[in-house]
């Protein structure tokens, strides 16, 4: 699913907030929303996108496509450990946010051995992971971060970023 009329206005405003830092790469997740998202802002920066598939979002397995209150209704300790954010949470069927958080670290190696600052455009979950790993706070994984959030990685910036972007949405 791409995104709706929301979802387009936050990558407008996404894109006018980074056209503000001088971004000389742009990256995101092969994912149709990162990746229009992206794309937007690709065009108020000049950027070209570049995929990259370690930055898409936890595949989700038995769990994809399906409402989470069925989830909870079915799975609720399974459940309780995806909301709060439990490191060792996996989903059934699926990847764990350890093996989620491999593949992420491996890609954020990669995106920082390339040309600097960039702007990496993807997912609530990958983007928690990173500053799990990168700030050591266990919550980190159970936060919400707003929709088209600027999230610095540096685990001291982060702690004090303005990040705008839109509200968070709670799970649905």
């Amino acid at each position: 699913m791409g995104l709706d009329d929301t979802g387009r206005a936050q990558a407008v405003d996404l894109a006018e907030r980074a056209s503000a830092y001088d971004f000389v790469a742009l990256w995101c997740s092969p994912l149709l929303r990162a990746r229009e998202t992206a794309d937007i802002v690709a065009e108020r920066t000049g950027l070209e996108p570049r995929e990259e598939p370690r930055l898409m979002e936890t595949d989700a397995g038995d769990w994809t496509n399906r409402l989470f209150t069925d989830v909870q209704a079915e799975d609720p300790h399974g459940f309780a450990g995806f909301i709060h954010g439990d490191p060792s949470f996996a989903f059934p069927g699926g990847e764990s946010f350890a093996q989620q958080g491999v593949r992420v670290a491996a890609a954020l190696a990669d995106v920082e051995r390339s040309d600097l600052p960039a702007l990496v455009v993807c997912h609530g979950v990958v983007i928690r992971i990173a500053l799990f790993q990168r700030a050591g706070r266990r919550v980190a994984l159970a936060e919400r971060v707003p929709n088209a959030a600027l999230v610095p990685l540096d685990p001291v910036e982060a702690e004090h970023a303005e990040m705008g972007g839109g509200e968070a949405l709670p799970p649905s």
